[in-house]
């Protein structure tokens, strides 16, 4: 009787094959977006919008291939603080860059 409900909680999400290749296609989709944007002149635009499409196919990535959709709330909470402190590490950096008086020694 134990040994079944252990198997019961140690079961894991199974993914239709069918969604990955959704998220293939999303992804492919992504790419092209990106190269089709290299292609625009939007000034100072031109990374923030790479960057934006790049976020959302790395999202694609984390929530699917890594299965963390699926997860427990611990594993979200940790993938989470990973995002967190790196969001904070780059407005940190962005911070420092942005206060220098470049020019003005």
């Amino acid at each position: 009787m134990t040994d079944q409900k252990e198997m019961e909680s140690a079961s894991h999400h199974v993914v239709s094959p069918k969604i990955y290749v959704i998220i293939l296609f999303a992804l492919i989709l992504g790419t092209a977006a990106t190269v089709w944007a290299s292609f625009l002149e939007l000034g100072p635009w031109n990374p923030v919008i790479a960057l934006a499409i790049a976020t959302g196919k790395a999202m694609l990535v984390v929530l699917y291939f890594m299965h963390v959709k699926y997860s427990s709330k611990l594993t979200k909470l940790t993938v989470f603080a990973g995002i967190f402190t790196f969001l904070t590490l780059i407005g940190m950096t962005l911070a420092d860059y942005f206060s220098r008086a470049w020019g003005q020694w």
